[in-house]
């Protein structure tokens, strides 16, 4: 795991990308602080952040989009998928480096708050929650990059989902306002998530049969949920989106509310993606 993390770290160091990602998430950082904080004298650093946050759309697929589908691209995978490691090691290894970069960012915005206080009374428990918020959304957002970059040979590809994923997220409350409470509208919007299921497995597993039949069953159970009782269907959309967001715990914690669940769900989605990252890597080697 050392050496894939070395090599990734190298990787970015080299070239652009790493020194991008890191110039345009601190100049968005500081643009803020100095407009919100400084300039406008407000004393809460999270909220500059939660403006920030919007930056991710693109720093994200800018940062993940290589990291897996350009060794599949060029099939130097080949090396790793040989190479006596757990494929876990170099899933954490490649997690690792992009949260590295992340972290110096993060660190270096710690000092912001502080810089704060020379002018008047802050908040450095709130902002330093907001800070915590900030960073374990962008790690959860690099766990999601890593494995949609890791189900696609096609760099620009990868880049596009992982683009869409992140607006998706971000504009959460926006989409629940689209959803219609009737229980025919949900199914229909459950129809389209089970087709999107479908076409994630495929492309994780390269396999039709799976997907298909994974389709079916999702649409089976539905279809007789729906017979039985439509009314479960209701508002299910909106509810499901709300309690899955990843800006929702984000906004709690840029308020200055800290709560355990909010870290653990922040944790979670990092592990189950980095787990769906491993899971298809597996394939690939036994394939």
């Amino acid at each position: 795991m050392q050496a894939i993390y070395k090599k990734e770290m190298k990787a970015y160091l080299h070239s652009v990308v790493g020194w991008l990602f890191m110039a345009f998430l601190t100049a968005f950082i500081g643009l803020y602080f100095f407009y919100a904080n400084l300039l406008n004298g407000s004393p809460y650093f999270g909220y500059s952040l939660y403006s920030v946050s919007l930056i991710f759309v693109l720093t994200i697929p800018l940062l993940s989009m290589r990291i897996m589908a350009e060794e599949n691209k060029l099939k130097t995978d080949q090396l790793l998928l040989t190479a006596p490691v757990k494929t876990w090691k170099i899933v954490v290894g490649k997690y690792l480096s992009m949260v590295t970069l992340f972290t110096i960012v993060m660190l270096a915005s710690c000092i912001l708050p502080l810089i704060m206080t020379k002018y008047g009374t802050v908040n450095l428990k709130m902002s330093y929650v907001g800070i915590l918020g900030f960073y374990l959304l962008g790690c959860a957002y690099m766990a999601i990059g890593l494995f949609i970059s890791g189900i696609t040979e096609n760099q620009a590809m990868a880049a596009i989902l992982t683009f869409v994923f992140v607006l998706a997220t971000q504009l959460s409350d926006s989409i629940v306002g689209l959803f219609n409470s009737d229980s025919k509208s949900n199914f229909v919007v459950f129809t389209v998530l089970a087709i999107a299921i479908a076409g994630i497995l495929y492309l994780s597993m390269k396999n039709i049969f799976v997907s298909a039949v994974s389709f079916i069953v999702i649409e089976l159970v539905m279809i007789v949920l729906y017979l039985v009782n439509s009314s479960i269907f209701d508002g299910l959309a909106s509810k499901l989106v709300t309690g899955l967001s990843l800006v929702t715990p984000f906004a709690d914690m840029v308020s200055g509310v800290f709560e355990l669940k909010s870290v653990v769900f922040f944790l979670s989605v990092i592990i189950v993606f980095l787990y769906l990252a491993d899971n298809s890597l597996k394939k690939r080697r036994f394939n």
